[in-house]
């Protein structure tokens, strides 16, 4: 990565917050159920006709979600030339990728091109060579939260997608739990990783502003936070440490401030079932057409 690209913020300890995060939370789980219902049939109308099929993944991270969406694309089409072209910002996570990918028997015949740099830098690079390659399958997953101008980000992924293709874009649902409390303590919250928190509704403000046609999918997840609320507990301090983007949770903010998250955590973002604390992470799925 060159010097003066930008920084993603996953790398050293905080790829280990994540891990444990996706560990505890459930999330991709989730999110794979959801794609199994319906990538197939948007991968069937995408890739009809076509004598190579092209996708691009933005921000992969450990590629746990993308060696299952590719599978599923060469389960479509077994017989047509697939590329899979990857821009992750983590060079820890992509080595976890390519393990991945040198397991999984179904996809040697891949062709991958790795380009380990921030989203935006790729933008920079692919416009200064000119001659951009095109997509039919784009997917941006957890990702528009470290992008510094969305609606440009968006415009030029849109603007890569080949004939009948999809660009999809998953992030935190609106007025779920993510979205209240980042947005009710973006004082505190904000800072070098996320200058700017966004959920579906800034997402959705912004494909409305482009006029671009695209269908909206819920996620329904929840993970259990009720370890959260203890504060000798080392397994919710360290979700906290990640739902905060802290390495600290308690020595990060004011006891004011502290007791107002956990308050927020437990009574605005959450509900409660049979004693546990079970926080509302659903996820927006946004099918975007070319």
């Amino acid at each position: 990565m060159a010097a003066e690209a930008k920084q993603t913020c996953y790398e050293g300890s905080a790829v280990q917050s994540f891990l444990f995060f996706l560990e505890h939370s459930g999330e991709h789980k989730a999110i794979l159920q959801h794609l199994h219902s319906i990538l197939p049939g948007e991968f069937k109308r995408m890739g009809e006709g076509k004598n190579s099929l092209d996708f691009l993944g933005v921000g992969s991270g450990g590629g746990e979600l993308d060696v299952q969406m590719l599978s599923l694309l060469q389960s479509a089409f077994p017989a047509v030339p697939l590329t899979a072209d990857i821009v992750e910002g983590s060079s820890q996570l992509t080595d976890n990728f390519k393990a991945l990918v040198a397991k999984a028997s179904n996809l040697q015949k891949v062709q991958f091109a790795w380009h380990i740099m921030h989203s935006e830098d790729f933008q920079k690079q692919a416009k200064a060579k000119g001659n951009v390659k095109k997509f039919d399958f784009i997917h941006m997953i957890q990702m528009l939260y470290y992008v510094d101008n969305l609606a440009e980000t968006i415009r030029f992924y849109h603007s890569l997608l080949k004939n009948n293709g999809r660009l999809m874009i998953i992030i935190e649902k609106a007025n779920g739990g993510w979205d209240t409390l980042w947005k009710t303590y973006k004082k505190d919250l904000w800072g070098d990783g996320i200058t700017e928190y966004r959920s579906s509704a800034e997402v959705v403000a912004c494909l409305k502003s482009q006029g671009l046609k695209y269908e909206e999918h819920v996620i329904p997840n929840t993970f259990n936070i009720t370890e959260c609320f203890n504060p000798s507990n080392s397994t919710g301090e360290r979700l906290l440490n990640y739902m905060t983007a802290k390495d600290q949770f308690y020595q990060s903010f004011t006891p004011e401030v502290r007791a107002g998250i956990l308050d927020l955590l437990k009574n605005k973002c959450s509900t409660e079932k049979d004693g546990e604390v079970l926080f509302d992470s659903s996820l927006s799925c946004l099918l975007i057409y070319a």
